[in-house]
């Protein structure tokens, strides 16, 4: 028996994690005797930054791999590099076998739009172009063909592990499936425009049609759901996420007073206003948050 545990949306840079942080994690992962890490994306906005945080956590002899997420996109010169990165803790439509019947099958992902309630084309490439990251990211072709393009060959995966009679835990990075997509109402439903990019329905339409798959796990909704059971199979969206989205900064800013309600859109400048207390709290905390932000899965 071993322990898979699963973590998107870790962004070390944006989070300013660095080695005490790190070393907290590790902390937490011994504590809960995993067996394997995977990093399921959006772990830096640079490449360079993403390997020295996995080198730190595997020096400290957790095994560990990783895929990519848009955030680490922007920083590879070759496209190609995107879906064919060369790092032997790299898995990108690729699997390794936890025991005997059970492999970990990881893959990037990417989107089609199909979570958008916009219709015109037009107007969602031009959103994208004008505030979303991923404008920086060349990937040779239009979102919706990258996105088939990528499933066309996870679907070849997937009929070789169906033969060969595993069962499959995926982790990818964009969102599968249409319940874990929030759409906004009133003052807020300008937000409707950044579903475009989190994921694409036929991904969790291919995914359907496979019985092994016990469990999907994914990220970048920066928003942490409850597992849903889908067809048989269980999926998990619990990231990481920013540290002004985190559970322990509602916790500091509501404990503290500085508002009645808290706003993870707001709490940047309360919490730069309050920055040490917040470190301080942070530090204390963050063991609880990493444990809030990674799914783990027996095997």
């Amino acid at each position: 028996m071993g322990k898979l545990a699963i973590i998107s949306d870790l962004h070390v840079d944006i989070n300013q994690l660095g080695e005490p942080e790190l070393l907290q994690l590790v902390e937490v992962l011994k504590t809960k005797e995993i067996t394997h890490l995977h990093l399921a994306g959006d772990i830096a906005n640079h490449v360079t930054r993403l390997l020295e945080t996995t080198s730190f956590i595997r020096s400290h002899h957790i095994p560990l791999t990783y895929n990519f997420g848009n955030h680490e996109m922007p920083s590879l010169s070759d496209p190609e590099d995107i879906e064919a990165y060369s790092d032997a803790y790299f898995l990108n439509q690729q699997f390794i076998e936890l025991n005997e019947r059970v492999v970990l099958l990881a893959f990037n992902g990417w989107y089609d739009y199909s979570f958008s309630d916009e219709t015109d084309i037009n107007k969602i490439i031009a959103a994208k172009n004008l505030y979303w990251y991923d404008r920086f990211i060349h990937r040779g072709a239009a979102d919706p063909a990258v996105n088939q393009a990528i499933l066309d060959k996870l679907r070849g995966v997937l009929d070789r592990l169906q033969e060969a009679d595993k069962q499959l835990i995926i982790a990818t990075h964009f969102v599968p499936k249409q319940a874990f997509i929030v759409y906004q109402q009133g003052k807020y439903a300008r937000w409707n425009e950044l579903n475009a990019f989190l994921g694409s329905e036929k991904t969790g339409a291919l995914l359907d049609h496979y019985s092994n798959i016990q469990q999907v796990v994914f990220g970048h909704t920066h928003r942490r759901f409850d597992e849903q059971k889908i067809n048989g199979t269980t999926y998990s969206c619990r990231p990481f996420g920013y540290y002004f989205e985190w559970q322990l900064t509602r916790e500091f800013v509501l404990s503290q007073g500085l508002a009645e309600v808290f706003n993870p859109m707001k709490a940047r400048g309360l919490l730069k206003k309050h920055r040490e207390a917040f470190q301080e709290f942070r530090s204390k905390h963050l063991k609880e948050e990493f444990s809030r932000g990674m799914t783990i899965i027996d095997y």
